[in-house]
């Protein structure tokens, strides 16, 4: 609570004719993660159906499977964003994965072009065989449907070097030789990310999820996949509505993996 004392929030301003007006940004000089932040946001502190934090320097970020995200301060894109998807039961939240994650793809294509950057199931962004963004979705359920998704969001914008011992990170300014602004970056994500929910509540959802199957890292031809200890050439034939992966193995069986069942050999 002392945290949220040091850092009042206050408003962005993105323009009268955008949907941005559905959304409250506080911005923080720090934080130690933008999804825990809000999280623990009193009720009373939220004025829009959208709040998303954003976080000059964040100091115990999170990523899948428990793993630390490193950011240097000041010089990458940190943020969450939170809604309360009511309209969607349990079983239908992936969709809010994917929107998100072609949000930043679509976004980040305007700025690395040779290749494009690519969506590695479930929702990270690769640039070639390097991450460039994570993306940590949580959510409450309220009985058989959503209450609370929080989508926290790390890019690596200008970050020259990595220290951590992560495999294989890379950064806009390591492929582009240039910096970007991240508050430009954000912006423009979270357009993307307000229009595509607003679509899904009116159940228009084939598009996105058509963008989303023809944006996936490796969807053409054979690639090595893990499963365990065991590992096998498989083609990637498709992502169903709840997640799961499908993959063809070279003997034509289709099987299905969930989250954490099976990864990328990269």
């Amino acid at each position: 609570m002392e945290k949220k004392k040091k850092h009042p929030l206050h408003g962005y301003g993105y323009g009268s004719s955008s949907n941005l007006e559905q959304v409250q940004v506080i911005t923080l000089k720090e934080v130690d993660s933008t999804n825990s932040y809000l999280r623990n946001l009193p009720a009373d502190k939220v004025e829009k159906e959208f709040v998303a934090v954003v976080a000059k320097s964040q100091t115990a970020g999170r990523g899948q499977r428990g793993n630390s995200w490193e950011s240097a301060p000041n010089k990458n894109l940190t943020f969450s964003i939170m809604m309360h998807p009511t309209f969607l039961t349990a079983n239908e939240q992936f969709i809010l994965s994917q929107a998100m994650a072609l949000s930043v793809k679509e976004t980040l294509d305007d700025y690395v072009r040779s290749p494009h950057p690519r969506i590695k199931w479930p929702n990270d962004i690769y640039w070639n065989k390097k991450k460039l963004c994570g993306i940590l979705i949580e959510t409450d359920l309220m009985g058989k449907n959503m209450e609370t998704c929080i989508i926290g969001v790390g890019i690596n914008l200008n970050q020259e070097t990595f220290h951590s011992d992560a495999p294989n990170p890379v950064s806009v300014w390591q492929i582009t030789g240039h910096a970007t602004e991240p508050l430009t970056i954000m912006k423009k994500i979270i357009q993307r990310f307000v229009t595509y929910y607003n679509q899904i509540r009116q159940g228009q959802t084939h598009d996105l999820i058509d963008h989303y199957h023809k944006g996936l890292f490796r969807r053409v031809g054979y690639h090595l996949f893990r499963q365990g200890d065991t590992q096998f050439d498989a083609r990637i034939r498709g992502v169903k509505t709840d997640g799961h992966l499908l993959l063809e193995d070279r003997e034509g069986n289709i099987r299905t993996f969930g989250f954490k069942e099976v990864e990328y050999v990269i």
